[in-house]
């Protein structure tokens, strides 16, 4: 089955992401063969160094423009990969930008902030950590835009709402598609999880295409079984939208990282997982997302956990590597 989304939506990919095997990778973790795993190389996706958000923000570009906004506001932690990419879409839409990132202000920008600037977007960074001064400014910022005639479209921390999640949907049946061409049977796709749209998006897609791997989220920025309840919520809310049964729809399963250090800080084994991809397969993946998910990865097949063909879902952020972390 397939399934064509009646949202408005702005064109921001140029078609899939690749789906690539690792054969040096998979006999790092196993010299006997016993996992092979590929990688979704959502990295590869054509704006502002590519990355999983611009599928959500493909539904919320259009979103915006359907309803003759000409202004997109968000915000995050100052590494965003969502307000990083939520800057490059509005460039291309033609759409002011607004990012309100997570202070206190560092005594030099990171990356990401360097690089949302570059894209033309107002970057206003709080002085507290505290989100609700984030969200305050946010709600400041678009009441001032109002007030001078201007029409901004606030998009939530992550873009993974109903709306943004459509495109991690799509994502799920690209994934169906691409792994019955190759003629493989993946039993696991995992993936990093924060906001937890992909991860709901792709248990909606796949089960809506009949690819019946599990989806395995690791906790990056938050404890599992704080994210269950939003990915529970959105997974409910996705069926709905597609019209598959709930009862269809696999398991919401998720872990937390073998050692958590916290989002945003550095942690030596996703360090390691970082080092053992490139130095096998020459893809470079972000210490602060990404990387964690890769390190559970490792240490589960190291252990013989995890086994067969697996499907890496590489969510991007590369500009993370350049970024200062806590220790």
């Amino acid at each position: 089955m397939t399934w064509t989304p009646d949202a408005p939506r702005y064109r921001l990919l140029d078609g899939p992401s690749p789906l690539h095997r690792l054969p040096r990778f998979s006999a790092a973790l196993d010299p006997d063969g016993g996992i092979d795993v590929w990688v979704k190389r959502e990295d590869l996706l054509p704006l502002g160094l590519g990355g999983n958000k611009l599928r959500n923000l493909e539904f919320h570009v259009g979103a915006a423009l359907a309803a003759g906004a000409d202004t997109l506001v968000t915000s995050g932690r100052r590494w965003s990969n969502h307000c990083r990419l939520t800057a490059a879409a509005g460039a291309k839409a033609g759409l002011a930008v607004h990012l309100v990132l997570t202070g206190p202000p560092g005594a030099v920008p990171g990356a990401n902030e360097r690089l949302d600037g570059l894209l033309g977007a107002g970057v206003h960074v709080t002085a507290s950590a505290e989100r609700s001064e984030r969200a305050a400014l946010v709600e400041r910022i678009a009441s001032d835009l109002r007030r001078s005639g201007g029409r901004p479209y606030v998009i939530e921390v992550g873009g993974s709402d109903p709306i943004g999640a459509i495109g991690q949907v799509l994502a799920g049946i690209e994934l169906a598609t691409q792994v019955a061409e190759l003629g493989l049977d993946p039993g696991m796709v995992i993936l990093p999880t924060a906001t937890g749209g992909t991860q709901a998006g792709l248990l909606v897609g796949m089960a809506t295409a009949d690819l019946r791997a599990s989806v395995v989220g690791v906790a990056v920025a938050h404890p599992a079984a704080e994210v269950r309840r939003g990915v529970d919520r959105l997974v409910a809310d996705l069926a709905a939208t597609v019209g598959v049964p709930r009862a269809s729809i696999g398991t919401v399963t998720l872990v937390d990282p073998a050692r958590p250090t916290g989002y945003g800080r550095a942690d030596p084994s996703a360090e390691s997982a970082t080092a053992l991809l490139a130095r096998t397969e020459g893809i470079f993946v972000d210490p602060i997302y990404t990387a964690k998910a890769l390190a559970w990865l490792i240490e589960e097949a190291s252990a013989g956990r995890v086994r067969g063909t697996v499907v890496f879902w590489h969510a991007g952020g590369l500009p993370g590597l350049f970024e200062t972390l806590e220790r």
